[in-house]
């Protein structure tokens, strides 16, 4: 689940890449920052707030072709999308880039619509600013835009390890089963040889598991 605030009138909506890259005590000097505007005066904008914010490692693109392309050759640590009055189009262009790079996207318009708003949360924009292209305004948005990415990519990781936990939970009660079933001891008993058996073969208990239910189904599919 993640934190919106609404964008409206020059205010912040925000709900994600290596989040270890953007850690706490990191300068901002050392960030890498992409702007991408095909507007060469708006560009400037943003390059002189990010310059006077203490941010020099600065790259602009002024043609969003191959973008993704572009973002995984450059490596950047935080992506700056400047779209003034966008299409329906390329605002879905620049949403599907955000889904596959998992990087702290922010993303500028002068207008925009809920429906808009709400796609760009949807896909994991960091920041969606509506109205708020200002040079002082750079720093704010370029902090905001990384604690937010901080904040997503923190309940990303926890979502995927609590799946990952309630599959290898799933698996070994499989595992007890089939030795249930086939040893006819109890499920304690049954847990026991499990664990007993990755201690001798220094494996994870669940990929023990695993293993005795492929091998049971192979076993079964033979028959």
């Amino acid at each position: 689940m993640a934190v919106v605030t609404a964008t409206v009138s020059g205010h912040f909506c925000a709900p994600q890449q290596s989040a270890e890259r953007l850690g706490i005590g990191r300068m901002d000097e050392d960030l890498k920052i992409l702007v991408i505007d095909e507007n060469p005066i708006r560009r400037a904008i943003i390059e002189a707030g990010l310059e006077e914010a203490g941010h020099h490692n600065v790259t602009s693109l002024g043609d969003a072709t191959g973008l993704v392309q572009e973002i995984y050759r450059l490596d950047p640590d935080v992506v700056l999308i400047d779209l003034e009055n966008p299409s329906r189009d390329v605002l879905e262009q620049m949403f599907q880039v955000s889904r596959v790079v998992r990087r702290p996207i922010a993303m500028f318009v002068d207008a925009s619509d809920r429906a808009s708003i709400e796609a760009a949360v949807d896909a994991g924009v960091s920041a969606y600013i509506v109205d708020g292209l200002k040079k002082e305004r750079l720093k704010p948005v370029l902090d905001m835009t990384i604690s937010r990415f901080r904040a997503f990519d923190r309940l990303r990781s926890e979502l995927d390890e609590a799946k990952s936990a309630l599959k290898e939970r799933k698996v070994i009660d499989k595992a007890k089963g089939i030795l249930m079933k086939t040893r006819g001891v109890e499920e304690d008993v049954a847990y026991q040889l499990l664990r007993k058996t990755a201690m001798s073969q220094s494996k994870r208990l669940a990929d023990v598991a695993e293993g005795l239910v492929n091998a049971y189904a192979l076993l079964k599919d033979g028959d």
